[in-house]
């Protein structure tokens, strides 16, 4: 299939019968053969009560997220959203990357959960499961309009995302990094281009995630880039040199979190490295499960987002130095809860 990253699309049996998740006329289009019509992108519109997420892991350096999108275009496949899209009856593989949730109501419930009399003001993350710039925000502009409401209400908020698509978007980021409100962390996985291109085959290329820190520098905006995921015996080597050249561009800070595979992305991962990289497909997997305690991942608390053993102490110590190199070592400024003011809430009436 060209231009995806999953080279298949199994349905999970994780959540009942899978015989009667993806059937018909859509599996037969979902799984059309090699050589046949493109796989096209189907977007349903979702409209949820609620979009405010809440999370209390001591893992996440935030306690509330919104997600404009389910599903991500950008096919990346060692995504650790990808068994999200099981909850909807649909396959973490190809379905995960063409058929595509998106909440054009979200802007709207959020400013009524910002209305809420009890609602206490913390960062607001955006991109935290699927991105909230792939290619279908330039057509529904829900991640434009949180941007707004953000500046209107003086909520801060945290983006991340792999997309130079956020540049669209200076004439909001720029003036809410000036009042302290706003800084975007950059994915930047891999500079080499023919990698890219398998691993994470519709995200923009290396060069424009360096532009769009490059762009949101200049702007104003802190930008943190995010080495992430490091995979033992693929791209692990290019650590110093993803800091050095986001450093260059005017990053300020810089995290690398090594691979996670939860649930059905073990398989899909494996899979795409025997077809992609078959030479070296299984000392990348042992490398994985020598860091993961002997499995390919690793879901507890305080270990999911590190690595064990020699590999993730290199790593550590690799990145440590490397930011001190580059001057990325200091602590960024906490984002401004002061400024927020509750929005009215639509559906309340107004006194004359």
């Amino acid at each position: 299939m060209a231009r995806r990253g999953a080279t298949a699309n199994p349905v999970s049996a994780r959540f009942g019968d899978p015989e009667r998740r993806v059937s018909g006329e859509f599996r037969d289009w979902l799984l059309a053969a090699e050589g046949e019509r493109p796989l096209r992108t189907e977007v349903v519109i979702e409209r949820p009560r609620s979009v405010l997420t809440r999370n209390d892991s001591p893992d996440i350096p935030f306690d509330r997220s919104f997600n404009a999108y389910r599903g991500c275009e950008h096919g990346c496949i060692y995504c650790f959203a990808r068994p999200t899209h099981a909850f909807h009856g649909l396959s973490p593989g190809l379905d995960f990357e063409s058929r595509l949730f998106a909440k054009p109501d979200g802007p709207a419930l959020l400013r009524r959960a910002f209305a809420r009399p009890g609602y206490r003001v913390d960062v607001l993350a955006m991109g935290t499961n699927t991105d909230p710039y792939q290619p279908i925000e330039r057509r529904f502009r829900i991640t434009r309009a949180v941007l707004e409401l953000c500046r209107e209400t003086g909520h801060p908020v945290a983006i991340t995302t792999k997309s130079d698509r956020c540049l669209r978007d200076l004439d909001l980021l720029g003036p809410l990094a000036r009042r302290g409100l706003a800084r975007v962390m950059i994915s930047l996985t891999t500079l080499d281009p023919a990698l890219a291109r398998v691993m994470e085959p519709r995200a923009p290329g290396p060069h424009r995630r360096l532009a769009a820190i490059r762009g949101l520098a200049q702007a104003g905006v802190p930008v943190v880039v995010s080495a992430s995921p490091m995979i033992p015996g693929l791209n692990d080597h290019e650590l110093e040199a993803i800091v050095e050249a986001a450093a260059a561009a005017g990053a300020v800070a810089a995290a690398a979190i090594p691979i996670r595979l939860p649930h059905e992305v073990a398989p899909l991962f494996a899979a795409w490295l025997h077809h992609h990289r078959p030479a070296r497909a299984q000392r990348v997997l042992n490398a994985i499960r020598a860091m993961r305690g002997g499995r390919l991942n690793d879901p507890r608390f305080g270990h999911r987002m590190r690595a064990d053993g020699p590999w993730g102490q290199l790593l550590e110590a690799r990145l440590a130095a490397v930011r001190r190199r580059c001057g990325l070592d200091r602590p960024l400024p906490a984002l401004d809860t002061s400024q927020f003011v509750p929005p009215a809430d639509p559906r309340q009436p107004r006194l004359l």
